[in-house]
């Protein structure tokens, strides 16, 4: 069943991680897809020609989303070609886990410049320029419901975005639907990078299913909460993490 036929949805960082797979099982169900990237040009541009492959629509545009001027161009050039943005995934992010006492000036600024900037510009730009009716799905995690050493920057981070989904669920208006989903640990680059695998083993035991989340897991409560069938659902955040947490 393609429960997205004909909407036009933005996914920022898509060129890898759970992005990727978000973008292509979104493009199974119909949905037109822009594959928004920083720098992962090659990546980008596979994505695009993957999803055209399996018959589905998609462009690449390139844009830092930390930065306002370029988030605008992303939704401008989106717009002039698609004619309209119907739903924002905001995705794009990077986690820097370190104790607090060794966390960098730089570290702090980078984290939040992507993770918190890089969701309040799309967030201003989507005040005007998401279609009306439309859907916004921001990416959250399951450590802010846990307490673990090195992460305490990140968690912040993510503290804000679900803090600016549930403030701009009230202000947008239109009939748009704002959420955010908090998935547990998952199996993608961002995640196992730099991890012993004792490290992940010990998250999988924390799980009543014994493992750490793949993305599959993720991708169908995008899909979800991008349908019509989810308009109902709006200021909340969504676990999704096998019970994780």
């Amino acid at each position: 069943m393609k429960n997205l036929n004909n909407k036009v949805i933005l996914i920022t960082g898509a060129s890898r991680g759970i992005g990727a797979e978000v973008a292509t099982e979104l493009a199974k169900q119909g949905a037109k897809i822009i594959v928004n990237y920083a720098g992962s040009k090659p990546e980008a541009e596979k994505l695009v020609s993957q999803i055209k492959t399996i018959g589905g629509d998609a462009i690449s545009i390139q844009a830092d989303v930390s930065k306002p001027a370029e988030v605008k161009l992303l939704f401008n050039a989106s717009i002039k070609y698609y004619g309209k943005i119907d739903v924002l995934v905001n995705n794009a992010g990077i986690m820097i886990t370190k104790f607090i006492k060794d966390t960098s000036d730089n570290d702090f600024t980078k984290q939040f410049d992507v993770n918190v900037r890089g969701v309040f510009n799309t967030l201003r730009e989507a005040a005007t320029k998401l279609a009306d009716n439309g859907s916004i799905i921001n990416f959250s995690t399951t450590v802010n419901r846990l307490i673990l050493p090195t992460y305490g920057t990140y968690a912040a981070t993510k503290a804000a975005v679900e803090q600016l989904t549930k403030v701009f669920s009230k202000e947008i208006g239109r009939g748009v639907n704002v959420n955010s989903i908090s998935p547990g640990p998952t199996n993608t680059e961002l995640f196992v990078k730099g991890k012993p695998q004792e490290v992940i083993d010990r998250l999988a035991s924390m799980n009543p299913y014994g493992r750490i989340g793949e993305t599959d897991d993720i991708t169908s409560i995008v899909a979800f909460l991008a349908s019509d069938d989810a308009k109902w659902i709006n200021a909340q955040n969504i676990g999704v993490n096998g019970g994780m947490a």
